[in-house]
């Protein structure tokens, strides 16, 4: 039986802390929409995904009233679109993406996810249509998310995919240049990508899926930022242990609001549910944001010495609570630290306390990598090839996902500030050091070979 004062902290998550559903994300398998004809193709796509979603964004609203929790985002999510565009060209792939996003319009989701390749290996028909296709297709649609993993434990790093990345991220960047290189928002370089992830752009239905599940993300970078500062308040001695132990207890009811929101949507829409991922994912509003929560742990400045232990901390402590609270945790699980999409990280880039280095330390212990990090339009592809490079490089030897999500601003410097708009929020140019200098490294290409951990079997 829950006690009083956890019905009172419950009350205060839904209405002062920003407690909400951030993304319901249905993932539906399309490989029973193959065709050599690329029209009966897209026929069988928009039928199957608004026979299937029609009903979602409906159910999550009400679902979301009948708990007072807000579902922010309706997603959805397909497996690897390479698939479908084995045998096909160029011509076929803009056709495919723009049949996903009048589905997507159709249904009245907010994005659709899996228009994506998996070459950390090396790369399919299917795959070279998809990276040749990207900018034109992140460019010319409106709710298609794109995700490529270049990198994973078992396999290495694909240099030559890496120096791929690197290209299409600047020419996408060119193409919406009107929307300072919007484009790119929609695009996530990874390695290890998680098959169950509900959050954009990197969301995808793995091989290993159900047919059709739900999957449900969870955000409380507010709720736990105020726990901590409750038990602050309270001016006793406490230890970074027990702040610790503070998130794990906040993280844990935050999981089971998930939990619940999910298998009721689950149930009506008469599908599996899957995972919940509780990751602390901000937005730009005050009070809803991981930096606050460094700085509530004792970190001024963010980006100063002791950022990327806190950071560690915080992403340990979300994990073991969620866990604790559900049997069905998965996607990426523990904190975001996007920059563009949280007030408090851009702030810090602002002031010069989060320089690019020592943002790229914080996400060898966070649950993603370099996101949302807006960077100087002129900067050179084999350089942005190489900032990716490294992040897998951080994922594979640490066997954790990790992923980039840059953004080349045309016409802009270090410095200027870029306005994304809604929850991408907005954020200044960070300064990229010794741009060029990793040329010769690039052009290498190749695999950087899987490192001794992967013989783990």
């Amino acid at each position: 039986m829950l006690r009083t004062d956890e019905i009172l902290s419950t009350i205060r998550m839904l209405h002062a802390e920003h407690l909400d559903v951030r993304a319901v994300t249905l993932a539906l398998n399309v490989e029973d929409c193959a065709a050599p004809n690329v029209d009966h193709m897209c026929r069988k796509l928009k039928e199957k995904i608004t026979a299937r979603a029609s009903r979602l964004v409906d159910i999550c609203d009400r679902v979301g009233a009948k708990y007072g929790i807000p579902v922010v985002n309706k997603r959805l999510a397909i497996s690897p679109i390479s698939t479908l565009l084995a045998g096909h060209g160029k011509g076929a792939a803009l056709q495919v993406a723009r049949t996903l996003d009048a589905a997507a319009s159709a249904c009245g989701v907010d994005f659709v996810g899996g228009y994506t390749a998996l070459v950390h290996k090396g790369i399919s028909s299917g795959d070279q249509v998809v990276l040749d296709s990207l900018p034109e297709v992140l460019a010319s649609t409106q709710k298609v998310c794109a995700s490529v993993n270049v990198a994973s434990r078992k396999a290495g790093i694909n240099m030559d995919a890496v120096r791929e990345m690197g290209r299409i991220i600047v020419r996408t960047a060119e193409l919406t240049a009107d929307r300072k290189g919007f484009g790119c928002a929609k695009l996530v370089v990874f390695a290890n990508i998680p098959e169950d992830n509900p959050f954009m752009a990197g969301a995808y239905l793995g091989s290993g899926e159900p047919e059709a599940t739900v999957n449900i993300g969870v955000s409380g970078p507010g709720v736990v930022g105020s726990a901590l500062k409750r038990r602050l308040e309270r001016g006793d001695k406490v230890t970074l242990g027990e702040l610790a132990e503070e998130i794990k207890i906040t993280s844990f009811r935050v999981t089971r609001v998930g939990e619940l929101i999910g298998r009721e949507v689950a149930a009506e829409l008469g599908v599996a549910f899957g995972i919940v991922d509780l990751s602390l994912a901000p937005t730009p509003m005050v009070g809803d944001s991981v930096g606050e929560i460094i700085r509530t742990l004792g970190i001024d400045r963010i980006g100063a010495p002791g950022s990327t232990a806190a950071v560690a901390m915080l992403n340990d402590a979300v994990k073991k609570g969620g866990l604790f609270a559900s049997s069905s945790v998965g996607g990426l699980s523990g904190a975001f630290i996007p920059v563009s999409e949280d007030a408090a990280l851009a702030e810090a880039v602002r002031s010069g306390s989060l320089v690019l280095e020592k943002l790229e330390a914080m996400t060898s212990v966070c649950s993603v990598g370099l996101d949302m990090v807006a960077i100087p339009g002129d900067t050179p592809p084999e350089t942005i090839s190489a900032l990716i490079a490294d992040e897998m490089a951080i994922g594979v030897i640490n066997d954790k996902t990790t992923a980039c999500r840059l953004i080349p601003v045309p016409g802009a410097k270090a410095g200027d500030w870029v306005d994304f708009g809604g929850l991408f929020g907005s954020a200044p140019v960070i300064e990229v050091r010794n741009a060029g200098a990793s040329a010769r490294f690039i052009q290498f290409g190749g695999r950087i070979p899987a490192p001794l951990q992967s013989l783990g079997n």
